[in-house]
């Protein structure tokens, strides 16, 4: 599979109406980056304004992209993960209906399914929002 990949349903377990990823644009064994089109109908968007709880949904959506496309170039089925823990969640600004975000989530440990992730999103080249996650992944 190359990048990017606009076909992004096959790589994570999400469906819609509660996908909040709309692109995945790079992925390593660091780094992934996806993008986001927020539209007027998401179940985050409240008065044209996409809320908080989007922007922490969004980063897990990207680590989620991440552990797919890693599953699907070792043929393996797409897990599903639970986020277990968010830390340092700060909010800058919020975004609106017809913004795309560009979003990047850093591994920053991994220990068997477990994995320590920084997230940032970005609106129009400015910060929007960032924290910390402990993400569990489910082999099951």
């Amino acid at each position: 599979m190359t990048l990017p990949v606009e076909d992004i349903l096959q790589l994570i377990p999400q469906k819609p109406p509660f996908v909040m990823v709309s692109k995945l644009i790079r992925s390593d064994e660091h780094i992934t980056r996806s993008s986001f089109l927020i539209e007027g109908n998401n179940v985050f968007v409240k008065n044209n304004i996409f809320q908080e709880g989007g922007l922490l949904e969004n980063m897990a959506q990207t680590a989620a992209l991440r552990a797919g496309y890693t599953a699907q170039a070792e043929n393996k089925p797409v897990a599903v993960g639970y986020i277990g823990s968010v830390n340092d969640f700060e909010i800058f600004s919020l975004p609106k209906v017809n913004d795309e975000l560009i979003t990047e989530i850093a591994v920053e440990n991994q220990i068997f399914d477990v994995s320590i992730i920084s997230g940032k999103v970005w609106c129009n080249d400015n910060l929007v929002a960032k924290c910390e996650m402990k993400l569990f992944i489910s082999n099951k």
